[in-house]
């Protein structure tokens, strides 16, 4: 028994091995890319730097092959014919692309095959020889003679423009020495572009001025009216719908006229004033905007005529509101021109302002009076 037990063991280990050879050579032939292969010739019709036998076949990215044979063209020298071996059921068709690409640090060229459309036929062979797959006329330039190229393009470039480039640099060079000059200057420019941008230190507030609504009002000859009022939206000149307090003719010498504003537009102003007026008074049971959408009984329309300081002959203030009632059927019920003067002395546009706001204040206790007398 001691004398057979090394012949089993022996035994049983060259079996171990020639299953493991049998197991190795089945996987080579059928997982390890020595399966059934079929070749195709690759036409290149320049250099291949960087090609090898053995190299990669790659078919939309993923392997599919090897390369396994480099020739020349006999007929044509800077043709090179590579042969490739692809794995059978690869779909290549007859409109199928060639190309090279190169992976990794090293650069590895690789062999691709661009797909084709489902509806060519297979590529066969018609003479007994390997099918032939066209390559991409571009596929022989490497990375390197494509960056001999830009960089040949660029000296091409460098050596047409060589004046312009030298008469830049001279107005360059002559600004530099201009700023160089004018150094002390810089910071009032840089200072007054922070103005115009909107930056550096924030401004002084911008003087607003405001309408007062009149809650005084002249007795009504009658009862009040039981009618809903709409105020539609005043019209006015251009020169009027701003928030600008206009001097006319002359041209206003103090400083504080620059900023100083309303506080809206005053065609809107007024309107927005004459509502609360009217709304003080108590004279009709509702009142509101007409763009509100609201059905009124009546509709009041202004026309914004005049809202100025005028300098000629005297110093004065002047609002004129020209005022229309409007009924439900479209027909005017009654008009009148509200005129206002209001002598003043202009020193400031605070006071210009007061003077202005008194004038709109009497025009538009006038005016609700009138309006509820009318109706």
């Amino acid at each position: 028994m001691e004398t057979r037990a090394p012949y089993v063991l022996i035994g049983a280990f060259v079996l171990a091995v020639a299953a493991a050879v049998f197991g190795f050579v089945y996987w080579l032939s059928n997982v390890g890319g020595l399966g059934e292969r079929t070749p195709y010739r690759v036409q290149f019709e320049n250099s291949v730097s960087g090609m090898l036998v053995g190299a990669a076949v790659l078919f939309n990215g993923i392997r599919v092959g090897e390369v396994t044979s480099l020739d020349l063209d006999p007929e044509h020298p800077s043709r090179i014919v590579a042969t490739v071996a692809v794995a059978t059921g690869t779909p290549v068709r007859a409109d199928t692309k060639a190309g090279i690409d190169f992976q990794g640090i090293s650069g590895v060229a690789v062999v691709t095959l661009n797909g084709g459309d489902p509806k060519a036929p297979r590529l066969v062979s018609t003479d007994g020889k390997p099918p032939v797959i066209a390559a991409d006329p571009m596929a022989w330039q490497t990375m390197t003679q494509a960056a001999r190229t830009v960089l040949q393009r660029l000296d091409n470039i460098l050596a047409e423009n060589q004046t312009a480039f030298k008469t830049a640099i001279a107005n360059i060079s002559t600004f530099a020495e201009a700023l160089g000059r004018n150094s002390a200057r810089i910071d009032g420019i840089v200072v007054g572009l922070e103005r115009m941008t909107g930056g550096g230190a924030a401004a002084a507030a911008a003087a607003v001025y405001d309408l007062t609504a009149p809650r005084e009002f002249p007795p009504l000859g009658k009862a009040p009216p039981k009618a809903q009022l709409g105020v539609g939206d005043p019209t006015a000149v251009l020169m009027l719908d701003s928030q600008r307090i206009v001097v006319r003719p002359d041209a206003p010498k103090d400083a504080s006229f620059a900023d100083a504003k309303w506080s809206d537009n005053v065609p809107k102003l007024v309107q927005s004033k004459l509502i609360q007026a009217i709304e003080n008074s108590n004279y009709f049971t509702a009142v509101g905007r007409q763009s509100d959408g609201l059905t009124n009984d009546f509709q009041l329309a202004i026309d914004v005529r005049t809202f100025q300081i005028s300098t000629r002959p005297s110093v004065r203030a002047e609002v004129e509101l020209s005022a229309k009632i409007v009924g439900d059927n479209g027909r005017i019920v009654a008009s009148r021109v509200f005129r206002n003067t209001v002598p003043t002395e202009v020193t400031d546009a605070a006071a210009a302002a007061a003077a202005l706001d008194r004038a709109f204040g009497q025009a538009a206790a006038e005016l609700v009076a009138w309006a509820a007398q009318a109706i």
